[in-house]
């Protein structure tokens, strides 16, 4: 059968851009196996002088952020009634594994997991490894309730969802001397992802080896003798997320060093409504800078006022040890201010529930005289968090992250100020990209072609401004253009589900049904639940179209 002369990918399937704050690293060498060797501790070296503070720290959740699943395993099993899943996580043959299986689409399997991430106070997911890329459980143990249920992004699911890639930006905050990925896939690196587990030393002292190699002489690093933007930074790596993060061409969090400025690698934004510091797990500092009590004082209340970054009290003098940081300040009011209430934090800083990370609580850092309930009014106005300043490209970028959540209006500003950016010369690969994004939903692919294009001689395997770009070629009848950049992407990285279907069903359209249906079998390796995947392979259908993948029926 003749190939028709257009061959469509509906305009919906469009690549996601929910890596699009990805920065990739330079190449490095071939990746190896996955290792499970024991993880490093370079922080023993400390203990031989700082032996009380070592052991202190060892028994915070900073430093059991991460480790070896062997290690942190935390067996169980979960059954999810919305998607009809089944997870267990257990130990067999001194390995850590997790099996699934799914109802509808038949899905079952087992991972072998190599590394948990989280410290058990809040919760705790895993890593696995499958053909060189590293993804995170779509499930996650979860302390107060004691047992297992879907990660955050989860909890709705019908099915099976795609395991989460493992983010460099996102170890960062629970692991040392986190990898660079390869420049192929965000989730892909040369060896293990991480060489010490949990938050060591280095990541608020920085390199110990001149500090070593003299005995104790030579220079560390002390964030309290920093300017105090430098030393909060130390803290605020990861202890800042706001509504909205913008890199700084070239940069991202995993790359951050203490001793520099966060806002040098990144700005934060938030919902003019929300400064409060809304419902967000990671939002203290935001809710801080609103309080009474950093704006009486300044820059002289920090995170260490009251917070000991090397040890943490025990549950029965958490009460005692926080009034007394209180106490420095409001001593006059300790005998008559509600002497039966210990406890300031129970009026003054309530217990919230998180809006990013179900099941758990956060303690509201406003500190408020009398606390109300938050804000739940959304705006579309972002205001950086602390005294930076934005550009029309850092603005224009963060407008563009509310876009893709489905907010139009912020798209509109979005693209007005990339615009304009892009006019006055900022040229980096984020703003190519999500600039072709917001003129490819607006309909005006030829300048979103130009953009993508741009993008990719920066970064010629960024996933997004592949599949889209694709969309845009096959879409223009550009068709073999199109399976050239999708396979491209699909071989670089086949976690890449909606790409991997737009390459099947245009193989398929072309009567190259064999490569469709490999394409597809090597997505359901990895996105074993995947729905769209399943009909396809059993019925044809995808996206409102239908190209049957056996026998001679009709490719209408």
């Amino acid at each position: 059968m003749k190939p028709p002369t257009r061959t469509r990918i509906p305009a919906l399937i469009l690549a996601s851009l929910l890596c699009a704050l990805f920065i990739p690293a330079s190449r490095q060498a071939a990746e190896s196996p996955a290792k499970t060797h024991p993880l490093a501790d370079p922080d023993k070296a400390c203990a031989q002088c700082h032996e009380a503070i070592y052991e202190h720290y060892e028994k915070t959740s900073m430093a059991r952020g991460s480790g070896l699943a062997t290690e942190g395993l935390l067996p169980g099993e979960l059954h999810h009634k919305a998607s009809g899943s089944d997870y267990r996580v257990f130990l067999r043959d001194s390995d850590a594994w997790m099996s699934y299986s799914e109802s509808s689409t038949g899905a079952q399997g087992e991972r072998r997991l190599l590394y948990f991430i989280g410290s058990g106070r809040h919760g705790r997911t895993y890593l696995y490894q499958l053909e060189g890329q590293w993804f995170e459980l779509p499930i996650n143990f979860y302390t107060r309730r004691s047992t297992w249920d879907m990660a955050p992004a989860y909890d709705k699911a019908t099915t099976i969802p795609a395991p989460p890639p493992t983010d460099a930006n996102c170890l960062h905050c629970h692991a040392t001397q986190v990898q660079q990925p390869l420049p192929t896939a965000r989730n892909r690196y040369a060896d293990a992802p991480f060489v010490q587990g949990g938050v060591g030393c280095s990541a608020c002292h920085g390199d110990p080896s001149q500090h070593l190699a003299q005995h104790g002489h030579g220079p560390i690093l002390n964030p309290a003798k920093l300017s105090p933007a430098k030393r909060d930074s130390t803290c605020l790596q990861c202890h800042l997320e706001g509504d909205a993060v913008v890199y700084r061409p070239g940069k991202s969090l995993a790359q951050f060093q203490p001793g520099e400025e966060l806002s040098a690698t990144a700005l934060y934004f938030v919902r003019a409504s929300q400064q409060a510091g809304g419902g967000r797990a990671s939002s203290q500092y935001e809710a801080l800078l609103r309080s009474a009590c950093k704006r009486a004082v300044g820059d002289a209340l920090t995170c260490t006022t009251c917070h000991d970054p090397h040890s943490s009290p025990a549950a029965a003098e958490r009460v005692s040890f926080f009034r007394s940081k209180c106490l420095n300040c409001h001593a006059a009011q300790a005998a008559d201010h509600h002497p039966e209430q210990q406890d300031c934090a129970t009026c003054h800083m309530p217990t919230r529930n998180t809006s990013d990370i179900s099941h758990e609580q956060s303690t509201d850092h406003n500190i408020q005289a009398r606390p109300s309930a938050p804000s739940l009014l959304k705006s579309d106005d972002l205001v950086p968090v602390g005294p930076a300043k934005p550009t029309d490209r850092e603005y224009g970028l963060a407008y563009a992250q509310l876009a893709r959540r489905g907010n139009r209006a912020a798209g509109e500003r979005a693209l007005a100020l990339l615009t304009k950016a892009q006019q006055s010369g900022a040229n980096d690969a984020q703003v190519d990209l999500q600039l072709a994004f917001l003129q490819q939903i607006s309909q005006h692919p030829v300048q979103a072609r130009a953009n993508y294009e741009a993008a990719l001689q920066q970064d010629p395997y960024d996933p997004t401004s592949l599949a889209n770009l694709a969309v845009i070629d096959a879409s223009s009848n550009r068709v073999e253009e199109a399976v050239v950049l999708l396979k491209k992407l699909v071989s670089a990285d086949p976690s890449q589900t909606p790409a991997g279907l737009n390459l099947a069903f245009i193989e398929c359209r072309l009567g190259r049904k064999q490569e469709a249906l490999a394409v597809l079998h090597r997505m359901v390796e990895f996105n074993p639940g995947d729905v769209q995947v399943h009909i396809f392979l059993s019925t044809g259908a995808y996206a409102g179209q239908h190209c049957p993948l056996t026998g001679n029926g009709s490719t209408e």
